[in-house]
């Protein structure tokens, strides 16, 4: 439990920039995986809200901006048709500029980082952006349950993911 302490302690004093909590979020994969096999759903739905709070107190998407650099959100029909009326373009002009399908069918970015990334980390859509990006990292809601595959590749990435799986491991 102490090590833990000090693990948290070190990420929320920005040594999240750093690879450790990386290293740390691989070697715990194992321990976010059993945690997410058999839940207790109840007492976790209780407490996220709680975690995730405490998560975005300590930590600044704009800092990481990681989930944009590399991955890509999906774009469901109502976000390609909001995006694209934001744009002033046409829908087949925004997904053929923009988008591919994946192997899954599902519309995301044709490269990494996301086009709408700017140098700053700010979104340039931000007001309109996809609803996988508006609900991302999912701390506060049921998908880091009841998703286990999309939690632990999250918590590889995601700064935030890793705190709140951290602190569920605490609250075991």
């Amino acid at each position: 439990m102490q090590e833990q302490d000090n693990n948290i302690s070190a990420f929320i004093s920005g040594q999240w920039k750093d690879k450790d909590w990386k290293k740390k979020a691989a070697s715990q994969q194992k321990a976010y995986a059993r945690l997410l096999q058999k839940p207790d759903k109840k007492k976790i739905f209780k407490i996220l809200p709680a975690l995730h709070e405490e998560a975005f107190s300590q930590i600044d998407c704009l800092r990481c901006a990681a989930c944009c650099k590399n991955y890509s959100p999906r774009f469901k029909t109502p976000d390609i048709k909001r995006i694209s009326k934001h744009l002033k373009l046409r829908e087949s002009v925004f997904i053929d500029t923009y988008l591919e399908l994946d192997n899954e069918g599902d519309y995301v970015v044709k490269k990494s980082p996301c086009p709408f990334l700017g140098a700053n980390n700010r979104c340039s859509i931000y007001e309109v952006r996809p609803s996988d990006c508006e609900r991302f990292p999912y701390t506060d809601e049921d998908v880091l349950i009841n998703r286990p595959r999309i939690t632990l590749k999250n918590s590889s990435f995601c700064p935030a993911v890793f705190f709140v799986m951290e602190r569920l491991l605490e609250a075991k």
